[in-house]
């Protein structure tokens, strides 16, 4: 057996450079002389691992000063939850934008816990496109205005950083953290769970407005409060070790591969080939308005449902891995992050045209 190329939206691809230098530190890291997940969390070696891998994201993002950054755990999905909790009292409003699946759940989780109004939703053309900004129904009142950049089973990526006044934006990033640079001081609060170019699942990192910090209720148990969690270093409980050890090395190796410009540029042509030839295949197709397609989750249908199983069967064989589309949408979904080459994007086109040219 050899590695294919990993299309999977996560968990997803990780370098494989990063891979085998986990591999190869796996039984004794440094010179701890043992594995790094068997170190305390407090002991100097990991101490300095967790701060190095911190200034290592400041660096590619150009954090500003006055944001803390945090490694917690729980996955997007429980920061639905726990934003509204930090952030707003509960008789509050709390606008989200709806373009897909995700913003959707973040909306139904802070309902219970916030005044959730949906501000924009584009739900009535099955999530092909973003909402344009002047439809827009925001409060400048409200505690913040939740987005979803990058939609990952639909492909819906937005354009531009929404501008939304003097309200926090808060943004689920996942899918598009560290694939181009990013303006972090218009955000309130950035949320990305790890595995889709950070690294493996279950870490979460989320950098937020110091000041933002000051809203946490005091009565919120201390496991829940961002305010808590910034002022112990992310260490209030024993983070996840390895998945932050592993950020770390992932950090490195977007240093070492030109920083988040150079990521930019391969991940623009990446999408570039793969759209070009969907869209002047007749064969395939994508349903996302072009202005909005995501660079990192490209959903695509055949002219035949029949037809799914044997690409799927027949992409495999081939070590073309993960092209399935999410069970929402059916159909295929290649996701093309961070550790995806252009080789491995080449080798998907190369296939997707010899099956056409036979089913046709």
């Amino acid at each position: 057996m050899s590695r294919g190329y990993n299309f999977s939206a996560g968990p997803a691809a990780l370098p494989e450079a990063v891979l085998r230098q986990a591999q190869a530190e796996m039984l004794e890291w440094g010179k701890a002389r043992a594995s790094v997940m068997e170190v305390s969390h407090r002991g100097k070696e990991f101490v300095a691992c967790a701060e190095e891998a911190e200034r290592d994201l400041r660096e590619l993002l150009d954090v500003p000063a006055n944001y803390k950054v945090l490694f917690l755990q729980g996955g997007a999905t429980q920061h639905f939850a726990q934003i509204p909790m930090n952030l707003a009292r509960r008789d509050q409003r709390a606008d989200y934008v709806l373009t897909g699946d995700w913003s959707e759940k973040a909306l139904k989780e802070a309902k219970p816990l916030v005044r959730a109004h949906v501000a924009a939703s584009a739900a009535d053309t099955n999530y092909d496109r973003v909402p344009a900004r002047a439809s827009w129904d925001l409060d400048p009142q409200s505690a913040y205005v939740h987005v979803t950049p990058n939609e990952t089973i639909r492909g819906v990526e937005f354009a531009d950083i929404p501008e939304v006044g003097d309200v926090p934006l808060v943004a689920d990033l996942s899918s598009t953290i560290l694939s181009r640079p990013l303006d972090v001081a218009r955000y309130g609060l950035i949320y990305a769970g790890a595995q889709k170019n950070i690294g493996p699942s279950g870490l979460v990192v989320l950098i937020v407005r110091e000041d933002l910090l000051e809203r946490c209720p005091k009565d919120l148990p201390k496991i829940f409060s961002y305010a808590e969690h910034a002022a112990q270093g992310s260490m209030l409980n024993t983070p996840n070790t390895f998945g932050w050890y592993l950020a770390g090395l992932v950090f490195k190796w977007i240093k070492a591969q030109g920083g988040l410009a150079a990521m930019a540029a391969q991940n623009r042509a990446k999408a570039e080939l793969l759209y070009g030839y969907i869209d002047t295949s007749g064969f395939y197709r994508n349903p996302v308005e072009r202005s909005v397609r995501s660079w990192m989750n490209v959903p695509f249908t055949l002219p035949r449902e029949a037809l799914d199983g044997p690409f799927l069967k027949e992409a495999e064989a081939a070590g073309l891995l993960a092209l399935k589309g999410h069970r929402a949408v059916g159909g295929m979904r290649a996701s093309i992050y961070n550790a995806m080459p252009l080789e491995g994007v080449q080798a998907l086109v190369d296939f997707m045209r010899d099956f056409a040219a036979r089913n046709g």
